[in-house]
C-alpha cells in the first residue's frame, strides 16, 4: 500500500512540475509577442498583453521582469504620442480662437483651450514620472 502512495505522489510531483514547465513556455511566447507588438508600435496592445501576463503567469519572474522594461517604455512612447497630438490640437484652437470675432464662439475655443493646456501639462508630468522610474529601476543599476 505505501508503494502505490509513493508511486502517486512521484507521478503528481512529475504532473505538476511538467504543468510549471508548460506555464513558463506560455509566458516565454506571450512575452515575444508582447515584444513584436512594441517593435510595431502598437504599444496599448503591448501595454493590455502585459497585464494579461501578469495574471496568467504570475511566477513567470524573467519574463515578468523584461515586460516591466517593456511596459515602461511602452508607456513611455505613448504618452509621447499623446503629447504630440495634443500639442497640435491646442495649436489649431490657439489659431481657431485668435481669428474667431465672436465673443460666444471664442470664449468657448477658450474653455477648449484651457481643458488641452491642462491634458498637455498632464502628460509632460506622466512623462517625466515614466523617465524617472526607468532611472530608478533596478534593471539599471547592473
Amino acid at each position: 500500500m505505501n508503494k502505490y502512495i509513493v508511486i502517486a505522489a512521484v507521478v503528481a510531483m512529475l504532473t505538476a512540475t511538467s504543468c510549471e514547465q508548460k506555464k513558463d513556455d506560455g509566458a516565454a511566447t506571450m512575452l515575444a509577442e508582447i515584444e513584436q507588438l512594441y517593435e510595431q508600435g502598437n504599444y496599448n496592445a503591448a501595454l493590455d498583453s502585459i497585464k494579461l501576463l501578469r495574471v496568467r503567469y504570475p511566477k513567470a519572474i524573467a519574463e515578468r521582469q523584461r515586460a516591466l522594461r517593456i511596459w515602461q517604455e511602452a508607456s513611455l512612447k505613448a504618452a509621447q504620442q499623446d503629447i504630440a497630438l495634443t500639442d497640435s490640437a491646442l495649436q489649431a484652437v490657439t489659431a481657431q480662437m485668435q481669428a474667431e470675432t465672436r465673443i460666444y464662439e471664442r470664449n468657448m475655443l477658450g474653455v477648449k483651450k484651457d481643458s488641452l493646456q491642462v491634458r498637455y501639462e498632464a502628460l509632460i508630468g506622466e512623462v517625466r514620472i515614466i523617465r524617472k522610474r526607468m532611472e530608478e529601476s533596478p534593471q539599471n543599476r547592473e
